[in-house]
């Protein structure tokens, strides 16, 4: 017993060293303390999102720094093409939750580690989920799940009678990203530095191709690849269903297809890989860049958990294509920000009386500041809730889809009209409100 005790003590050693005395770059806050030590190894709770190459490495390291309580939620199940960079799985472990198999690892692995596994989608878990976290950390390689989670965080803010921010409602986000050789980490404190959306635009667009292109003149087996996936399967469906990248069926039947037209073309490259790349927008992946990545946001975690050294602010980006560079720098929070500012967005619109609904939805998702996906509209007018337009129930979409093609003046909405706007980029509601730039004599 005595010996485990003093094996306890010796593989701590060096946190200790850093955890029990002053130093030279500790946060103005700190106090050193063994206490600190016993809150990283009994108290504090780390949520991981995303159980893939940079996941594995991100729920390693935070392990092996001495945090026993991690959860880790990941909604996919391990195929093939992850085993080369995503070290935890094994052949065996093909077809199976990446969380569930990510967290059986570490514990049997780690003694005294307690890893819980969720294999769902991050938006299937409540508020009440996300409040339960000292710091979440997220391996993510959606854009669309990082604005998810974004908005919950901030939405977990408390504020009191003044406006003023209850800090202890903070939940901290440590964000990593990696894209070949290059890779980035942040460190956002909600309410307090810029959040994920008030730097949308750091994000590179996601790559598309015109229509008129796959349609008429392919030239790439990505062409082949995206012609299938758009034209081909809406129109014969072949499964019934919509397309589930992390289907084999549905993948090996757009492998088929788009070698079919590839050879019509005689373009050569169709691969299977490159099919599952094109359908699931698969970015290639380095093991080393993920470990980097990985590194970084952990001890960034370690520093916001212990206060021992001050963290980063609040945006680095890594780049080792020639040589290493790294760089830091503070993005600014927005006052306009969509998420974090809480304030209604005004919309600009030139001409109500031929602006359509459907013009607006286009606008929304397809400008910059807001880059919505697939967003819904409910308003208010003289008192009474009218929903303009929902896309995600099928009933309501029926019903609501003669709106798209009336003008705003048409469906009552004038200058001034606060309009509720749902999507899946965000947990809560975005408020926008109609700003026209003529009178109401010119509309009557």
């Amino acid at each position: 017993m005595e010996e485990v005790k003093e094996s306890h003590q010796k593989r701590w050693i060096h946190l200790k060293k850093v955890l029990e005395r002053p130093g030279p770059f500790t946060h103005p806050e700190f106090e050193p303390s063994p206490d600190i030590l016993d809150f990283i190894l009994s108290t504090c709770k780390i949520l991981i999102i995303g159980a893939g190459g940079l996941g594995c490495e991100l729920l390693k390291d935070l392990a092996m720094m001495g945090f026993k309580h991690i959860d880790i939620i990941d909604m996919d199940i391990i195929d093939l093409s992850n085993l080369n960079r995503q070290f935890l799985f094994r052949h065996k472990d093909i077809g199976v939750s990446k969380a569930q198999v990510a967290a059986n690892y570490i514990n049997a692995r780690i003694a005294g580690c307690q890893v819980t596994p969720h294999c769902c989608p991050i938006e299937d878990k409540k508020e009440d989920f996300y409040r339960g976290f000292h710091i979440i950390v997220c391996g993510l390689d959606s854009i669309t799940a990082r604005r998810w989670i974004n908005g919950m965080v901030v939405s977990l803010l408390n504020y009191d009678d003044n406006g003023v921010l209850d800090q202890s409602s903070i939940i901290p986000l440590v964000d990593g990203g990696t894209e070949g050789f290059k890779g980035n980490a942040r460190v956002i404190l909600p309410g307090m530095t810029a959040c994920v959306e008030c730097t949308l635009d750091l994000y590179p667009p996601q790559v598309t191709y015109p229509l008129c292109t796959i349609a008429n003149t392919p030239r790439l087996p990505e062409h082949c690849v995206e012609y299938v996936k758009v034209v081909q399967w809406p129109k014969e469906n072949p499964f019934g269903v919509a397309l589930d990248g992390d289907d084999a069926q549905h993948t090996t039947w757009i492998y088929e297809k788009a070698l079919e037209r590839a050879n019509q073309f005689n373009i050569h490259g169709v691969t299977f890989r490159l099919v599952q790349g094109v359908v699931k927008n698969i970015i290639p992946a380095v093991a080393s860049t993920n470990a980097v990545i990985s590194a970084v946001c952990a001890t960034e975690v370690f520093k916001l958990a212990t206060s021992c050294c001050t963290p980063l602010n609040n945006f680095m980006v890594f780049n080792d294509i020639d040589g290493i560079y790294t760089y830091a720098y503070e993005a600014e929070k927005k006052d306009n920000c969509t998420v974090c500012s809480n304030i209604p967005h005004p919309v600009d619109i030139d001409d109500p009386c031929k602006m359509k609904l459907k013009d607006l939805i286009d606008f929304l998702c397809e400008n910059i500041k807001f880059q919505m996906k697939n967003p819904g509209l409910t308003t208010t007018i003289d008192g009474k809730s009218k929903t303009l337009y929902i896309p995600t129930i099928k009933m309501i979409e029926e019903r609501t889809r003669p709106n798209l093609s009336k003008t705003l003046i048409d469906l009552g909405l004038r200058d001034g009209q606060e309009i509720v706007v749902a999507d899946v980029t965000t947990p809560t509601s975005v408020i926008i409100k109609l700003r026209y730039t003529i009178s109401d004599v010119e509309i009557n």
